[in-house]
């Protein structure tokens, strides 16, 4: 079971934060935690079911993993493990993640797969996204995996998009040219780009696309 805690600042007042697997009595918080920050019109059939964190905390627990203030609940972050190779570089959310049920999760895998990162909207400025991520990292370390990797959405794609590729716009983001609210943020986080993905995931604002990131395990020894 993971278990940290730290402080982080709102503003200059220190705020203490656990940073713990989550278990089945967390399942409500969750779920509401998704639904305030995936409101009406996005699907709610989109948000955690219980069969799904049931999963999450049965196959991997080492992957499932809530921030809490005070008691309450304030954000998660899930992954699973796969076995990843170069030519599995095109997928989908939908496929590497079993539809959010990590069925296919990999105990003997290579890779650490990020299924979803999520803040409840009121503790955004805290930077608690940026603490699950470092305790991701962790993770990989403590299990001696190559890496972690996922995609990360482009929501600011669809306003460059007759003017840019996304080839073009991922460049311009990496130049400081462009700011994206999740790529910028992954590599705030030190996520690097490994790629494009398009078709990754039903988004209207990424135009489908995603941008697979990876955070190399810097204990394992280069190939």
């Amino acid at each position: 079971m993971f278990h940290k805690e730290i402080y982080v600042f709102d503003e200059k007042k220190p705020v203490k934060v656990v940073i713990r697997t989550y278990t089945e009595k967390d399942f409500e918080a969750l779920i509401k935690i998704q639904q305030e920050s995936f409101p009406p019109p996005f699907p709610e059939e989109l948000w955690w079911n219980k069969e799904q964190l049931s999963n999450h905390v049965s196959l991997f627990p080492e992957g499932a993993l809530c921030v809490e203030i005070d008691g309450r609940l304030c954000g998660s972050m899930t992954g699973l493990i796969v076995d990843f190779q170069d030519g599995g570089l095109e997928h989908t959310w939908s496929e590497i993640t079993s539809d959010g049920y990590i069925t296919n999760h990999n105990p003997n895998g290579n890779t650490l797969y990020i299924v979803d990162i999520c803040i409840s909207p009121g503790y955004r400025k805290l930077g608690l996204g940026q603490w699950l991520m470092q305790s991701m990292y962790e993770t990989v370390v403590q299990l001696k995996l190559d890496r972690l990797l996922g995609g990360g959405r482009m929501p600011g794609y669809h306003r460059h998009a007759e003017d840019l590729s996304i080839d073009q716009y991922v460049e311009k983001v990496l130049d400081g040219e462009l700011r994206d609210p999740v790529i910028t943020f992954l590599l705030r986080c030190g996520r690097t780009p490994v790629r494009p993905v398009k078709n990754y995931l039903e988004d209207e604002e990424s135009l489908n696309y995603a941008l697979l990131m990876e955070w190399k395990n810097p204990f394992k020894p280069l190939e």
